[in-house]
């Protein structure tokens, strides 16, 4: 039954993908504010797939630290494509930073940047700082909430990884407390993997870490919210119901 739901799911997951990137074109070239608001809605029919053909349900614990307007920086884990998708339903104004070879994905990807997403060259290295931070100031400057995975890339639940430097960077930039996200979306949608599994996944937002910080104390304050979230490790409800807590809470 699991495989045939996911069937069904990865069927309607390109279909919305198709159909809203196909609405994206005109989008695109005649009224490219409304890009995100195409993103938005393509967010919304995947996740409501997921809920209604796979039985995922998402519980968030923490929204009085989530800014609902203004400017924010949040660093979140990233354990799945779920990742990518969910912060564009949580805030209102999102700008993701992205791989930048992302941009040359048919239909979609020439609608990131307009939409207010922020390219990341992973291949360069000074040069990819100074456009990740020249994307940063336009995202503040528009009161944008920035959403970086300071992993890199998708680590499965569990395994700790190396953080990257661009959230420092980001941080020292934009002046911005820095709001540390904690999931287990691997447990049901895992990565590059077919079977997505019925349960709940958890979304911890942390208190902002305050402006400031070293790097390396950044880092580590990073790490240690991620750590005592009480999700890292831990099983995954597999339930399917609408439970708005969580197992482990934040330290004040």
């Amino acid at each position: 039954m699991i495989w045939l739901r996911s069937l069904l799911f990865n069927v309607w997951f390109f279909s919305a993908t198709l159909a809203m990137g196909l609405i994206g074109v005109p989008v695109r070239w005649f009224a490219p504010r409304r890009a995100l608001w195409v993103a938005r809605s393509w967010a919304a029919l995947v996740l409501g797939g997921a809920a209604a053909l796979c039985g995922i349900r998402v519980a968030v614990v923490g929204r009085e630290h989530l800014p609902m307007e203004g400017a924010a920086l949040i660093a979140s884990q990233h354990q799945s494509a779920f990742d990518t998708l969910i912060w564009l339903r949580l805030v209102p104004r999102v700008s993701y930073v992205f791989k930048a070879e992302l941009a040359r994905v048919p239909l979609f990807g020439s609608l990131l940047v307009p939409a207010g997403q922020i390219p990341l060259d992973r291949g360069a290295s000074f040069g990819a700082v100074r456009s990740l931070l020249r994307g940063a100031d336009r995202a503040v400057a528009d009161n944008r909430q920035i959403v970086i995975f300071p992993e890199g890339t998708r680590v499965a639940p569990g395994v700790e990884a190396e953080l990257r430097p661009g959230i420092a960077a980001l941080a020292a930039r934009t002046r911005l407390p820095v709001v540390p996200v904690a999931t287990d979306s691997g447990l049901c949608w895992g990565r590059r993997a077919f079977r997505k599994t019925p349960g709940v996944i958890h979304i911890v937002i942390g208190p902002p870490i305050p402006p400031g910080l070293s790097q390396a104390a950044l880092i580590a304050a990073i790490q240690e919210r991620w750590r005592t979230a009480g999700l890292a490790g831990g099983a995954v409800d597999k339930s399917v119901h609408k439970d708005e807590k969580a197992p482990g809470e934040w330290p004040a």
